[in-house]
């Protein structure tokens, strides 16, 4: 830093002006001068040594040295061990000295490699120095003419890079060092594998402090990477050498096959190797616990707002509640209040009442109740009585108040005015009653309608045919109709009538069924001169009177057939087939009350039964296939 002179005697200091601010400016390192800067750094030579020789020629010399210094050394063992017929399992950066350099020389550098093989390695100077030397292709040297043409091509050095013997394609499996020192056994992996990318910016594997934002940047470019690898160097056959088009067309079918099973053996490395990285990624386990943490902290906001919530409206439904109890109890307050108050009123409305009836009674009393004579008397006291018990308050209160106020001569006819008043409203509500009972006599005539007459037959078998046909019979009250047609002559009853007789019927149960029994029985005793059974002097005996006995004497039992008969009769026709000649025998013999006459006729009464069933369904199902 340069500073200025302290004035002298008799000398000023003038100012002619300011200084600009400093600058700070960022200068990228470029250029050969800053290349020359690096090797002296690298070689840690100082800067005189750098410009001894002077000039660029000393400056590109040295230049030169240090790039051949990456070159291999003089191998001729490895040269001569060379088969040139197997040029394609050679490796041609071995054969022109770049192993160390590998895909990263440059083209200069393989051209540089070349000429100094051809200087050493040529026939002719192998020759010149008195080595023996091959004929033809068999030499060593077409090997290295070989791997320059294959190098110096872009596209064949391309096929060549893909294959190369010397690229590391392991990958590292999942175990507990592979999680242990992670970035250390993943991370030369992925940097070794971004040199097949496409894309010239590949993300960098990073350490634990980076961001997941970038880790996850990083999975998803390895997970759709995009590779330039390709296997055709690996082919078997070269189309060229394909005698026709055909021929040609078919190498290239088979060559291109084995390179797409490669490629997909490439696809499957490269996703087993972000596969086990993924999984070995410690900042996926961290990333995946602090996502699992903010999922439980939202789920605890979320729950802690739907407690808040369910408080909230319980709260509110504990305000609404408390409010309307609070509103309950002021309404029967207000109810209580109202009815005492309506209940002292009516007390004092009943005291009143009591207290004008007791005048009245007191002033006709007084008055001898008008009467002339004994009979008369009694009239009015009981014209007195209804007057009081039928007059209200305000017509009591005026009738006494007119009576206090005529004298005896005129008080009759001021009470007689009231006992008018009494049958004049006796007679209105007379009226009315009648009005209202005209009304719903004619509203019921006129939905109901008029009623048809049902006879006593057609009750028996009404009741006859709903305990034939039990509910859930198809159209039941057309066949119980039709059933009664066919039993009960010159009768006119619909499915409609029939309903509203069953309903009648059910409404007053017990009542009317033992009536329509008790007439049919009685109607049984008159047909069959039978005797009743309030005749026998013991329960016990009707079985042998009118069971038995009647077997004995008639041959016949005309008492109606019982359940337990029934059942027996039933078993019986079961047990013995018709097959049987003395099938009706048997079964006499297994009712003990009932003869074979009796045990076929009741057979026949029962076929009768269903077959008129069948009919009456039929003739209903006739009927609605006709409508």
């Amino acid at each position: 830093m340069n500073g200025l002179l302290s004035p002298q005697d008799g000398e000023t200091t003038t100012v002619f002006g300011t200084l600009s601010p400093l600058l700070s400016l960022d200068f990228e390192p470029v250029g050969r001068w800053f290349e020359a800067h690096h090797r002296r750094a690298h070689s840690l030579h100082s800067h005189s040594h750098h410009s001894l020789g002077g000039g660029s020629s000393s400056s590109e010399s040295e230049e030169e040295e240090e790039e051949e210094d990456q070159f291999d050394e003089e191998d001729e063992s490895l040269l001569l061990r060379l088969d040139p017929r197997e040029w394609k399992k050679q490796d041609h950066y071995a054969v022109l000295g770049l192993s160390k350099l590998r895909h990263r020389a440059s083209e200069d550098q393989i051209k540089r490699a070349y000429k100094q093989k051809v200087l050493t390695h040529h026939p002719d100077k192998r020759k010149a120095r008195g080595k023996k030397v091959k004929e033809g292709e068999d030499d060593y040297f077409t090997c290295i003419t070989r791997a320059y043409e294959i190098l110096g091509n872009k596209q064949q050095r391309r096929s060549f890079d893909s294959v190369d013997p010397e690229f590391d394609d392991s990958v590292p499996s999942i175990s507990q060092n592979s999680k242990d020192n992670f970035y250390e056994v993943f991370r030369p992996v992925f940097e070794r594998n971004a040199r097949w990318s496409t894309k010239r910016r590949v993300p960098k594997l990073g350490d634990e402090n980076t961001p997941f934002d970038e880790v996850d940047h990083f999975y998803f470019f390895w997970y759709e990477f995009d590779s330039w690898r390709e296997f055709s160097y690996l082919d078997e056959e070269e189309k060229e050498k394909g005698e026709n088009r055909e021929e040609r067309r078919w190498i290239e079918k088979q060559n291109k096959a084995a390179r797409q099973k490669l490629k997909k053996e490439e696809v499957v490395r490269l996703r087993q190797l972000v596969d086990n990285a993924y999984a070995c990624d410690p900042r996926i386990q961290k990333f995946r616990e602090e996502e699992k943490e903010r999922r439980n902290a939202a789920k605890r906001a979320k729950q802690e707002a739907a407690r808040q919530r369910v408080e909230e409206e319980e709260r509110k439904r504990q305000e609404i509640l408390e409010e309307e109890r609070k509103k309950k109890e002021k309404l029967e307050e207000e109810a209580r209040v109202q009815a005492a108050k309506a209940k002292k009123e009516k007390e004092v409305y009943r005291r009143q009442l009591k207290k004008e009836r007791k005048t009245l009674r007191t002033f006709m009393k007084d008055n001898d109740y008008f009467a002339s004579s004994e009979e008369e008397r009694v009239s009015m006291l009981q014209e007195v009585d209804r007057v009081t018990e039928l007059l209200s308050l305000t017509s009591l209160q005026s009738l006494n108040e007119s009576l206090g106020k005529c004298s005896k001569d005129t008080g009759k006819e001021i009470f007689m005015k009231g006992v008018k008043q009494v049958n004049e409203q006796l007679e209105e509500e007379k009226r009315q009653q009648l009005e209202l009972t005209t009304q719903k006599s004619g509203s019921g005539g006129a939905s109901g309608g008029a009623k048809k007459y049902w006879s006593e037959a057609e009750t028996q078998v009404l009741i006859k045919g709903v305990n034939l046909f039990p509910a859930g019979t198809q159209d039941r009250w057309e066949v119980i109709a039709n059933f009664i047609g066919q039993h009960v002559s010159e009768t006119n009853k619909t499915a409609k009538d029939v309903l509203a007789k069953a309903k009648e019927l059910q409404k007053n149960d017990m009542k009317l069924r033992e009536e329509v029994k008790q007439n049919a029985f009685s109607k049984f005793e008159q047909s069959h001169k039978a005797a009743k059974s309030g005749d026998m002097e013991k329960p016990s005996e009707r079985l042998e009177s009118v069971g038995e006995q009647q077997v004995r004497e008639t041959g016949t039992n005309q008492a109606p057939w019982t359940a337990d008969e029934q059942k027996l009769l039933e078993q019986a026709l079961k047990s013995y087939p018709v097959s049987d000649k003395e099938r009706w025998d048997k079964i006499a013999s297994a009712v003990p009350s009932r003869s074979k006459k009796d045990c076929m006729k009741r057979y026949k009464e029962l076929c009768e039964l269903v077959k008129a069933k069948k009919q009456a369904q039929t003739a209903v199902a006739a009927k609605n296939k006709k409508s």
